[in-house]
């Protein structure tokens, strides 16, 4: 059975999650659809480790353009097994692209949003010492006065950081696992193929 069909559909599944991880992580950089809190420096300062954009967005094409270039099997079982090990190798790529995104995006979510804070009107991380137990007790929330609903318009675009950085990471698994049973694997089949014909 030819495995090339496989890592392909894995690559079209890796495509829209770049992109959404991409438009996501933008989003971070205007709350409220404005963009005076870029301007004035305002934004939380993991945000500009830009997770999505980067490590879950652009990093992620590599390896889905080398899933999606693999082709059909030509029936050579050594050619097949070399092009699994390269394809491994993009897949190594993605495994870090996203587990950065992850990680970043996990960080920012219990730190918390800046935001200027009700009752000083100081800019600030008003949940950054609590451990993430803000994300539990939504009435803590209103600690920040501005930018409006701006603990909603982190926690949840970072919740779909998390949840598409966590699929491309699956997906590059998969792959890595994928690409090395084929490796080691497609060789026998080969020597197999030989003995049949001899």
């Amino acid at each position: 059975m030819c495995s090339t069909g496989f890592v392909r559909s894995l690559g079209f599944a890796l495509l829209p999650l770049a992109v959404c991880c991409i438009v996501a992580n933008l989003l971070l950089f205007f709350p409220e659809l404005k963009i005076q809190y870029v301007q004035q420096d305002k934004l939380s300062r993991l945000v500009w480790f830009m997770m999505g954009i980067g490590g879950g967005g652009v990093l992620m094409f590599l390896p889905a353009g080398v899933f999606i270039s693999l082709g059909k099997c030509t029936g050579c079982c050594w050619n097949e097994s070399f092009v699994m090990c390269g394809s491994v190798t993009a897949a190594l790529v993605g495994l870090a692209g996203s587990g950065y995104c992850f990680v970043i995006s996990a960080m920012a979510m219990l730190e918390g949003p800046r935001c200027e804070c009700a009752t000083t009107l100081v800019w600030s991380y008003p949940f950054a010492n609590d451990g993430g137990r803000y994300l539990f007790e939504q009435e803590t929330w209103s600690k920040c006065s501005n930018p409006v609903s701006i603990v909603e318009w982190n926690v949840t675009l970072l919740s779909i950081l998390l949840g598409l950085s966590g699929l491309e990471f699956i997906i590059c698994f998969l792959q890595v696992i994928n690409g090395l049973v084929t490796a080691v694997c497609r060789p026998c089949c080969y020597k197999q193929d030989y003995t049949l014909n001899a």
